[in-house]
């Protein structure tokens, strides 16, 4: 537990892609559509998603991700049908974290940090990610919530006006430049990056780590070892 008087630090983290293995659970769930060109979709979908994303009016995120598969197949010329696209939400639950997430995850709860999300998907998909983490989250924020989507800068100012945390005492966590690491850096709040397709260059701003186990000492040199818990 974190001292009596001590201010609350927090620790947000983009879901799909830092913490749950998305690309390679989208490549397992289109498998037995698309057999061997499901990792053409799969790599094809990220630009898709984002351009959509960026659409007005606002649309769920179930909607937007059926129409990002659907184009990311038609560019790579693999036959997907609306129901084919639909189907990976309905297995929404065949996601899992990354191997080294949980042990993650534990030791900043150890230490005294209270924990939270910022995702791009609805409500529904986040609470079935949701009930199979190990223990659950101090607070998440969804696109669904905020109607509006990452990288735009909603989901962390609703973070921010619902907690009214310190940008001193917090730090952000994801996988994604584009999506997570720039406009945490362009509203001025520490971020991690935690790089799980590395090979990319390392930004002086920016703390760049390639685990989860070297994201907890970044933090920590952020933040620094006031949460600690004894």
């Amino acid at each position: 537990m974190v001292s009596a008087g001590m201010r609350e630090r927090w620790v947000t983290f983009d879901c799909y892609g830092t913490l749950m293995d998305w690309h390679g659970g989208l490549g397992h769930m289109l498998a037995p559509i698309a057999g061997e060109r499901a990792g053409d979709v799969v790599r094809a979908f990220d630009g898709c998603q984002l351009a959509l994303e960026r659409e007005r009016p606002h649309r769920p995120h179930k909607q937007l991700l059926k129409a990002a598969l659907l184009r990311a197949a038609g560019e790579r010329g693999v036959r997907l049908t609306e129901a084919d696209a639909g189907a990976v939400t309905r297995s929404w639950a065949a996601l899992r974290p990354f191997a080294d997430v949980e042990a993650m995850l534990a030791e900043l709860r150890r230490r005294g940090y209270r924990l939270g999300v910022l995702t791009n998907v609805d409500d529904d998909l986040f609470e079935i990610t949701h009930r199979g983490f190990a223990a659950p989250f101090n607070l998440f924020v969804t696109a669904e919530r905020v109607r509006g989507y990452k990288p735009e800068p909603w989901l962390f100012r609703a973070f921010e006006r619902i907690t009214g945390v310190s940008r001193s005492d917090w730090v952000h966590v994801g996988s994604s430049w584009d999506y997570d690491i720039a406009p945490a850096l362009a509203l001025g709040v520490p971020q991690v990056w935690l790089d799980r397709a590395g090979g990319a260059v390392s930004h002086g701003q920016v703390a760049r780590v390639t685990t989860a186990a070297e994201a907890v000492h970044a933090i920590d040199g952020l933040l620094g070892q006031f949460a600690y818990a004894h």
